[in-house]
């Protein structure tokens, strides 16, 4: 048996990993930066279950195991057991990761909830995918609308090196004693995961200080703390007002968590929402790859002379209300493009916006179908005709 390599890394704080060391570029693919993001994180364990698009990112977190950079590794016997050993593994007081999406999302939906009602830090990568019958395993995202409500913090990612910098980020993030909660970093599948660019990474000779469960605002089980993320008496068990108020009350601190994070997410990613040209009539919000689309479309309305905005949300949750607000309130008119056809993202920003008759939800594409950036330029020009905003509309 070959002798396994050892690999020396340096412990260092996250802010000289995220902002000072050097960077080197690499060509490589959306699960290619998972690697590299896990090799730097400092990750106990790692679980894994194949389903496409996700696999090859986790076999490649099983290359790493083997070369040393993880303490353990292994494959579960379904995507809920998986979901649910990481769960165990995390009470347990270490830091881990997993993957999954489409179909292996909603296997797992359980745990989603379950690991936000525990407190557990977990970071997941999800890669959309279609779910529906007939099937597909094309780019889709609306798993995302599914997730909304588990109570997790969702990062949604444009690009490949957004990918690796979410996810090496989300551990600290996640583990703030004021948030733990878990992460789920979502991308594009096959847009992000299969396709190359250039992923700036700090050397591999250093990585993140270790995950320290002892200051999670719930204790860890061990041998010598009761295990009370497992209640030895269970309210469900109940019928009476100290139980729903037990309920109740934990649901809300569970979203109030969320809501401190809110500083952290600003520190790390620098802020929920990236704009270009915020002040135009004309803004496209969008997340995902549907931002680069709309990179393309907004390029081409320029040359014909009409003036479009642009405005990128990289955090889906908690969602950015204020930010949101504050950058449409002058607009005339909002786009918003979406990989998904019950256009979750839409209604989302309908709901925070008193005049929300501004906001278009479209175009949508789904079940796996590109989004040609000429889709959202005609409607940005049906749009601007309709309300005599400037333009030649050829």
């Amino acid at each position: 048996m070959a002798e396994q390599k050892v690999i020396e890394q340096k412990i260092v704080e996250p802010e000289y990993l995220f902002f000072e060391a050097k960077r080197d570029k690499l060509f490589i693919t959306g699960s290619e930066a998972v690697r590299e993001a896990i090799k730097r994180a400092n990750v106990d364990l790692a679980i894994s279950y194949p389903i496409t698009p996700q696999s090859e990112s986790m076999h490649l977190v099983g290359d790493i195991y083997a070369e040393g950079y993880l303490k353990d590794y292994f494959r579960g016997e379904s995507e809920l057991g998986v979901m649910s050993a990481v769960a165990g593994a995390s009470m347990g007081g270490v830091r881990i990761f997993t993957a999954t999406g489409g179909p292996g999302t909603l296997r797992a939906f359980e745990m989603f909830p379950t690991w936000a009602g525990a407190r557990l830090p977990v970071v997941c990568a999800f890669f959309c995918r279609g779910v529906n019958s007939p099937l597909t395993i094309q780019p889709d995202t609306i798993e995302i609308g599914f997730m909304l409500d588990t109570g997790m913090i969702i990062f949604h990612a444009e690009t490949a090196n957004d990918l690796f910098e979410m996810i090496i980020k989300s551990f600290i993030i996640a583990e703030q004693p004021d948030v733990h909660l878990p992460i789920g970093v979502f991308a594009d599948g096959f847009f992000v995961t299969h396709t190359r660019e250039i992923v700036k990474v700090p050397p591999e000779d250093i990585k993140l200080p270790p995950y320290d469960p002892y200051k999670s605002p719930v204790p860890v089980m061990d041998m010598e703390t009761p295990p009370v993320r497992q209640m030895r008496d269970p309210f469900v068990m109940k019928s009476n007002f100290i139980s729903y108020a037990a309920h109740a009350s934990w649901q809300q601190e569970v979203r109030a968590a969320a809501e401190r994070a809110r500083k952290h997410i600003n520190k790390y990613l620098g802020g929920p929402v990236e704009t270009e040209n915020e002040d135009a009539d004309v803004l496209i919000i969008a997340s995902g790859t549907a931002v680069s689309q709309s990179r393309e479309a907004v390029i081409r309305a320029h040359k014909e002379g009409i003036n479009v905005g642009l405005v990128k949300l990289k955090v889906i949750r908690p969602f950015p209300i204020e930010e949101i607000k504050r950058i449409t309130q002058k607009t005339r008119v909002i786009i918003v493009p979406e990989f998904n056809i019950t256009g979750w993202l839409a209604r989302e920003i309908k709901s925070i916006l008193e005049d929300n008759s501004r906001v278009i939800g479209s175009p949508r594409v789904f079940g796996g179908m590109t989004m040609p950036p000429e889709l959202i330029l005609n409607e940005i020009k049906n749009t601007c005709k309709k309300l005599q905003i400037g333009g030649s509309f050829k």
